[in-house]
């Protein structure tokens, strides 16, 4: 017969680690994190009742999971017979240690973070153009800003990147103006042109009456009369009036007989 406190008492060579302060420690860890997977799930349920942005109950969420997670391992830690604080103390003091070293630059994500999450620039779900990058807003995170791109590709960018550039919001607002540019050739009749164009828009159920559709002239080109059509939607329909209009502007030009010119140059030949 096994005998089981003799088992448990075998000490781990060159340690003084015994078999049962290890079963310890890994039962903390598994207990801990299950718990702690359970009171975040909880944390971000109550929060949202709060009707705080999504954005901010990410970011508390993650914020909160990393302070959970560091005490489950310190407790792990103390099981196996190191004193806690010392091992605080020694993290503590490696962390001072790096940050004197250069991190600078995660300080200043995480006070971007803190500032992206309050002041809410942006918010999940979003469509954004931060420093060139276009995408959705995944999260916020402690360090990083996440987006998801039309493509399906996956872009962290530092927090103070984003709070440091300028922000363009594709979503945030509930209309945007609809903007179709077409060249028509100098011999068309650009009046009737115009008028093509603006029963296209005002036939369009989704264009707003208000602001009203209008098309404009914007260059006078090498090759063709460059004409810009302009149409309100909301937001939700940009893209669908957009790929309407651009479709139907084609189409109906060509049945009308305006001429949508390909690039010319006209080459003269003189003899010496």
């Amino acid at each position: 017969m096994v005998d089981l406190n003799a088992l448990f008492s075998i000490v781990i060579p060159y340690t003084d680690i015994t078999i049962v302060q290890i079963l310890t420690a890994l039962i903390i860890l598994v207990v801990g994190w299950t718990l702690t997977r359970v009171v975040l799930s909880t944390f971000k349920k109550r929060v949202e009742k709060t009707k705080l942005p999504a954005l901010i109950v990410e970011f508390l969420a993650r914020f909160l999971s990393i302070l959970l997670y560091v005490m489950v391992i310190l407790l792990a830690v103390g099981a196996l017979g190191f004193q806690v604080n010392s091992v605080f103390m020694g993290l503590s003091a490696i962390i001072g240690l790096i940050l004197g070293f250069g991190m600078q630059d995660t300080m200043g994500n995480l006070i971007a973070g803190v500032w992206i999450a309050a002041l809410r620039p942006i918010d999940k779900e979003e469509f954004v153009d931060i420093n060139g990058k276009v995408g959705k807003v995944s999260a916020v995170g402690i360090l990083a800003t996440e987006l998801l791109t039309f493509d399906n590709k996956f872009i962290t960018i530092p927090n103070n990147l984003v709070w440091g550039t300028p922000i363009i919001n594709f979503t945030r607002m509930p209309t945007r103006r609809v903007d179709v540019n077409v060249g028509i050739s100098y011999s068309s009749d650009v009046s009737k042109a115009v008028s093509i164009a603006n029963d296209l828009m005002k036939g369009n159920a989704m264009v707003m009456d208000d602001p009203a559709p209008a098309v404009v002239t914007i260059e006078l080109a090498d090759s063709s009369v460059n004409l810009q059509l302009r149409a309100w939607s909301s937001t939700d329909d940009y893209w669908t009036v957009k790929n309407d209009l651009t479709n139907g502007i084609l189409n109906a030009y060509r049945d009308e007989g305006v001429e949508i010119p390909f690039p010319q140059m006209d080459v003269h030949l003189t003899k010496d």
